[in-house]
């Protein structure tokens, strides 16, 4: 049978929604998990891992972080990686050098970090009175801050821990010598690898999207920038691919989209805008026929879901949104709906209200 958009559809629910697993195991399988600090009601990577491990509550990934092969840093997108990933993608060269005077706060910045064994922000800025830095939201930093954010960038430091969501950093020590990147042929091979790994969270995906993935690596490893065309093209020839309405979609070589695995079931599920279902906005209207947009930046009176709108899955089918928040201790939510109205079957009823319960038991540690 061919492969249809409908087909396609299921895939993407379903493989991306696997068995709920432990931490690690979940954040392994899915490659990459991106992070975001606003709370509506909970952070995106948290909101994003509650449907794929079992009992997760909200902050189970910043309590647990230390004691996991896990680190914080760049690949398509900020978020948490497998340490595997982060070792491909480092040492990192940014495409614009420190001046010299910046070197030599970042080696002294450098030396009371390892003195210290991990610092905090605010201990660095007391220390060396940095001063303040305008921020890319146009409003002010300290200066100090976006130092250490560059420092982590650069691989010389890592996210040790989070205090109250504000990371606490230690210096990286330098992994041992590899031959990866020494010869061409290892170097293909590791992009090549951060290729597949991006696909895998996201397939099934049109090409425009895998172009934009693979153009986004320009962030995780920016001294392989002149790389990213054959890569892209290499990836094209490797995965599996279909043409649907003139649009070439592509998917991890070693799945079938049409194997009975993929099996979809009636949960009713709110994700965050984040969420590898629906990240892809492309993809979204062409799977669900309108168009989702991520409000939290546009100004209210121009907002036309909500400031942190959930996207509402039932079945394989995103039929709405939500807007949630934690007041005077319980849980408020409104919904609405493309049909401009809710669906009357009795199993959407239930299910949404078993999933306002989930979303009420893994708030209540928070």
């Amino acid at each position: 049978m061919p492969i249809t958009l409908d087909t396609l559809r299921r895939y993407a629910v379903a493989r991306s929604l696997f068995k709920p697993t432990t931490l690690g195991r979940a954040i392994k399988k899915l490659g990459f998990v991106q992070a975001d600090p606003i709370r509506a009601p909970a952070r995106a990577q948290d909101l994003t891992l509650r449907h794929r491990v079992q009992g997760y509550c909200a902050g189970d990934l910043e309590r647990r972080y230390p004691k996991l092969k896990l680190e914080e840093d760049f690949f398509v997108n900020y978020g948490f990686v497998p340490r595997a990933l982060h070792e491909l993608m480092h040492p990192r060269v940014p495409t614009t050098p420190w001046s010299a005077a910046r070197a030599r706060q970042a080696k002294a910045v450098l030396a009371f970090v390892r003195e210290h064994g991990a610092a905090h922000p605010r201990e660095v800025d007391a220390h060396f009175a940095h001063g303040k830095v305008t921020n890319w939201f146009g409003g002010s930093s300290n200066a100090s801050t976006q130092l250490l954010d560059a420092m982590h960038y650069r691989g010389l430091l890592r996210v040790a821990r989070r205090v109250g969501g504000t990371r606490v950093y230690a210096a990286r020590e330098a992994a041992a010598p590899n031959a990866l990147g020494e010869t061409a042929a290892a170097q293909r091979a590791a992009i090549d690898e951060l290729v597949d790994v991006a696909v895998r969270k996201y397939a099934p995906l049109p090409a425009p999207c895998l172009g934009f993935l693979v153009g986004r690596l320009r962030y995780g490893v920016p001294q392989w920038a002149a790389d990213r065309a054959a890569a892209l093209a290499r990836a094209k020839q490797r995965l599996r691919f279909a043409r649907l309405d003139g649009i070439e979609w592509y998917w991890p070589a070693e799945e079938n989209p049409q194997s009975r695995r993929w099996r979809i079931d009636d949960t009713v599920r709110l994700l965050t805008p984040f969420d590898p279902i629906v990240w892809d906005r492309r993809r979204f209207e062409s799977f669900w026929g309108w168009a989702y947009r991520f409000e939290a930046y546009t100004p209210p009176a121009k907002r036309k879901l909500g400031y942190y709108a959930l996207p509402l899955l039932w079945q394989t089918q995103v039929i709405g949104w939500g807007n949630l928040a934690v007041a005077e201790g319980g849980l408020r939510a409104s919904f609405g709906y493309c049909a401009g109205h809710a669906p009357r079957d009795s199993a959407f009823r239930s299910g949404l209200e078993f999933e306002l319960e989930r979303l009420r038991t893994f708030l209540k540690n928070a």
